[in-house]
């Protein structure tokens, strides 16, 4: 089983590392690589040009790249959602009762679309990280109106574009949070993300470039006053966002749509195929 919506993994300077690329291709998962012109070749060497998407401009950032995704999909694809991955994911997981799983299919991409689908203000979910999620700490299989980066399953028609240039995503999920919307992280599904800075390519050459990632989480900050914050940690600055004011934004069930009962597991079974998880 596959997801039913576009997959889009924007890329740029990452032919020699597709982490998601060939994430995506283990486990058979169709997708579309959305990369600049002048890279064509060397992209085209290591995936099928059928699967490469080449954009109208180049040296934008991924700020302009994911606006024009979203036209793309929204007006030319005419899809209702379509998904957004960064190109530095490693793994997906499911987890279940705190181990984690490496999926072999792209089912669990279904499962999230139709968890989704049932709402009218749910505009963006996606999983969590897998190393925020640490086996010795209980989680919930889903958390409401928290933050939710790197893979995104996004409502087309929502009337919102990404603005900032650095934590887009961010500045995105909080601008819906702050109409009363909701956004959902998955914590039953995870994503396994390299850390920023740790690959060549993307986006890790602005902020080399700079070196200014204190002014960074301040442009967020100056975007949101009343729920960010400046802080140093983990021997660099970060934003920190506050999210308990959305607390109260609730789920609404799309006319017509009745939730079954019982549990669904989609066909997924947990078999040992090559060695333990972690």
């Amino acid at each position: 089983m596959n997801p039913d919506f576009p997959v889009f993994v924007p890329t740029k300077g990452r032919w020699a590392t597709p982490y998601t690329i060939k994430a995506l291709e283990r486990i058979g998962v169709p997708y579309t690589a959305v990369i600049e012109e002048q890279q064509y070749k060397e992209y085209s060497e290591v995936v099928n040009p059928r699967n490469l998407l080449v954009l109208p401009h180049r040296d934008k950032g991924l700020t302009v790249t994911r606006n024009w995704i979203w036209d793309y999909a929204q007006h030319e694809l005419k899809t209702p959602y379509f998904w957004t991955m960064d190109d530095n994911i490693r793994e997906f997981y499911r987890l279940d009762c705190n181990i984690k799983y490496r999926v072999t299919s792209g089912t669990f991409l279904k499962v999230m679309e139709d968890f989704a689908q049932r709402y009218e203000n749910l505009y963006i979910c996606g999983m969590a990280y897998e190393k925020f999620t640490p086996r010795k700490k209980k989680h919930y299989p889903v958390i409401l109106n928290t933050r939710v980066y790197s893979n995104m399953l996004i409502k087309a028609d929502i009337p919102y574009r990404n603005v900032t240039f650095f934590n887009d995503d961010t500045d995105l999920c909080l601008r819906i949070l702050k109409d009363g919307n909701c956004i959902l992280q998955f914590c039953a599904f995870l994503a396994e993300k390299i850390t920023t800075m740790q690959v060549k390519g993307g986006m890790t050459d602005y902020y080399e470039k700079t070196n200014k990632r204190r002014q960074f989480a301040e442009e967020l900050q100056r975007a949101h006053p009343d729920v960010v914050r400046v802080v140093w940690k983990f021997g660099r600055w970060h934003h920190e966002v506050d999210y308990s004011p959305f607390r109260n934004n609730r789920l609404r069930l799309k006319p017509g749509v009745v939730i079954p009962e019982g549990i669904n597991n989609y066909g997924m079974q947990l078999v040992r195929i090559d060695g333990p998880s972690i």
